[in-house]
């Protein structure tokens, strides 16, 4: 499994107990979804490997308690530590309408009603209060927040998103 066949799921930020249990945050709003998970992907030595999950729970509502097979010791836990966790991308359940993952724009053009076609998407930043799209125009970076007000259209068949900026914000970066 490669690393672009897959998404994001979390990190092992902790160990648990001394039976080789980890405290896993994951990234995202429903960690309910994933009690009921078999396996997981791990990025160990920079290698996709999968684990497999004896037991699962919810920890403080935000955090999720795992004991996978063959980790039974705190240094077998220990080796884990920091670790981010995959799952292939087919196991995300498709959105509807303007709801989408940000993997899944990647490549798609901005278009804005007023200024026109803006550049292509080639990345998210969520590191900020507000997450933006990154945008490439001729070699120019465009950020445009991704606020559910600007947004007026996801044609995903044309790979096309259409927005509706305030006045003079593409300009700034012009």
């Amino acid at each position: 499994m490669k690393k672009e066949e897959c998404f994001y799921l979390g990190k092992i930020v902790s160990k648990f107990s001394f039976k080789g249990e980890v405290l896993i945050k994951l990234d995202t709003d429903e960690p309910e979804s994933y009690v009921k998970m078999e396996s997981v992907f791990i990025n160990y030595n920079d290698n996709l490997v999968p684990f497999f999950i004896e037991k699962c729970s919810l920890h403080k509502s935000d955090l999720l308690r795992v004991k996978f097979e063959d980790v039974d010791t705190e240094e077998d836990a220990d080796d884990l530590m920091k670790a981010e966790l995959y799952l292939p991308l087919s196991l995300l359940p498709k959105l509807e309408g303007d709801q989408f993952y940000f993997h899944e724009v990647i490549g798609f053009t901005i278009i804005d009603n007023s200024f026109g076609e803006v550049g292509i998407i080639k990345s998210i930043n969520d590191s900020t209060a507000q997450a933006l799209f990154e945008i490439d125009r001729e070699g120019t970076e465009v950020l445009i927040p991704m606020d559910d007000e600007f947004i007026d259209k996801i044609d995903r068949d044309s790979k096309e998103i259409y927005v509706n900026t305030p006045e003079g914000l593409i300009d700034l970066y012009l």
